[in-house]
């Protein structure tokens, strides 16, 4: 196997070794290569110190990793700290950050609705340790295998993920851990856990998580964002929508933690979004709750929805900025092909379109036409008049290809505007409730004013 060594912070070099390879074999090629007694380095990686005894593979270091070597110099607190560390951590399993196993942080026991998805890594209430309710769950059939996703844009999908850490003052990988994490909170939130630096000057002590793809070989700049609802379904609860039994789940953080399979959620997601049903929240942003309509689920992380893929994505961020305009006060500019988004002054009902960013056309904020003086037309007319263009077009051609008057006597008894929005909304039956689908108004079709009491009363029917 290839591993890049990084000595004392210098640039990565290849080494290649044998699969089973120890750690104290790996010190022995760096040593005669830097003409350095072998006992008195340190390998660093993922956040900890590798024993000498240990095997590469058995300390998940795959294939074209990139290690830190370090001699710190004799006597120094970092060199003392490592010492410490080695001492408290002797007759302890050491595991990767990779096979810590933080799902039961989202997965509280208590839940009524969840068949309990991960076997528990810590005693439960009556006291029984990880190593009995492990062999209980080995017993019983359950899968163990649990593992961190994330969204890999090289993959274009939910790909396996794996844990790393740096410190957050140098953002260098030779921090040591001065404990292991024990929930999401622990990874997601900053300065939760600290370490050891053994970057030569660096003073920094807190621990900064990040992700990568596990799939594939992957850069230091080569980074990914934990999908924390996304786990292995070791359980084998079936899905909310399909009752199939997939490895992999989607958990809600509703009461009941309802799940879903990947595949499902990302025709939950298409469905929703195509029908503009996203929720505008003023801290979370632009989300979805349980698909089973449960209260206080929206999903925290939107990196979630990037299983809609790369084009239904940008549609979603646009929708989303768009609700968050409209939610402070703005506007889309009306111009085809144009949508920029505009914050004009309060008051003014001529409003143009900024050229650094949009078109420059310039129309009426109440019925967003092109800027008239006087009261606005309910229905723009028919074009009349010669073309302008400054080419000729045919009789035929003319015949075959205008808007007839028909069209907008058809379009002015179907559609009203929005008293909200000023956007056409057509009624194709049912009652005369509307429900805008651009800034979601509910209003009376017609009153043409805000749904209220009198409306329901009155004409909820006509």
């Amino acid at each position: 196997m290839i591993v890049f060594v990084r000595y004392n912070l210098g640039p990565g070099v290849a080494v290649e070794l044998q699969e089973e390879a120890s750690v104290a074999e790996l010190k022995e090629v760096v040593g005669s290569q830097q003409g350095v007694r072998p006992e008195r380095l340190r390998v660093l990686f993922a956040g900890r110190e590798l024993q000498s005894t240990a095997t590469l593979q058995g300390c998940d270091v795959p294939e074209q990793s990139t290690v830190h070597v370090v001699l710190p110099p004799s006597g120094s607190s970092s060199s003392r700290m490592l010492v410490l560390q080695e001492h408290l951590s002797q007759g302890r399993e050491q595991n990767s950050l990779t096979r810590l196993n933080l799902s039961s942080s989202r997965l509280p026991s208590t839940s009524a609705g969840l068949a309990v998805i991960l076997t528990g890594s810590e005693g439960g209430e009556d006291g029984r340790g990880a190593e009995e309710a492990g062999e209980e769950a080995q017993a019983a059939g359950v899968r163990t295998c649990s593992t961190f996703f994330v969204y890999c844009k090289s993959c274009s999908s939910v790909q396996p993920g794996k844990l790393r850490v740096r410190c957050r003052t140098c953002k260098q990988t030779t921090l040591t851990l001065s404990r292991d994490p024990s929930c999401w909170d622990d990874v997601l939130l900053p300065g939760r856990i600290h370490g050891v630096c053994q970057s030569d000057g660096c003073q920094g002590n807190e621990a900064e998580f990040f992700m990568k793809c596990a799939s594939h070989p992957t850069s230091d700049d080569d980074l990914s964002v934990a999908l924390d609802l996304i786990m292995t379904n070791t359980r084998g609860v079936p899905c909310i929508a399909c009752t199939d039994v997939m490895d992999v789940v989607l958990v809600f953080q509703c009461l009941e933690r309802h799940v879903i399979c990947v595949d499902c959620f990302r025709r939950y997601c298409q469905s929703r979004l195509s029908e503009r049903q996203f929720v505008h929240h003023a801290v979370i942003g632009y989300s979805l709750p349980c698909a089973a309509g449960c209260v206080d689920s929206l999903i925290k992380e939107p990196h979630h929805f990037r299983v809609l893929g790369e084009d239904q994505y940008g549609r979603y961020l646009r929708y989303g900025a768009e609700e968050c305009l409209q939610m402070i006060g703005g506007l889309m500019c009306p111009s085809p092909g144009c949508g920029a988004g505009l914050l004009p002054p309060d008051g003014s009902r001529r409003v143009e379109c900024d050229r650094q960013v949009g078109c420059g056309f310039v129309f009426c904020r109440d019925c967003r036409e092109g800027y008239h003086e006087g009261a606005c037309q309910t229905q723009p007319h028919p074009p009349t008049g010669e073309a302008s263009q400054g080419f000729l077009v045919e009789e035929e051609a003319s015949l075959r290809g205008r808007w007839d008057q028909a069209s907008f006597l058809l379009i002015q008894e179907s559609t009203k505007r929005c008293p909200q929005c000023s956007v056409p909304v057509e009624r194709n039956g049912g009652c005369m409730h509307m429900l805008c689908p651009l800034c979601r108004a509910e209003w009376c079709w017609l009153c043409g004013v805000s749904w209220n009491r009198e409306c329901m009363g009155n004409h909820w029917f006509g």
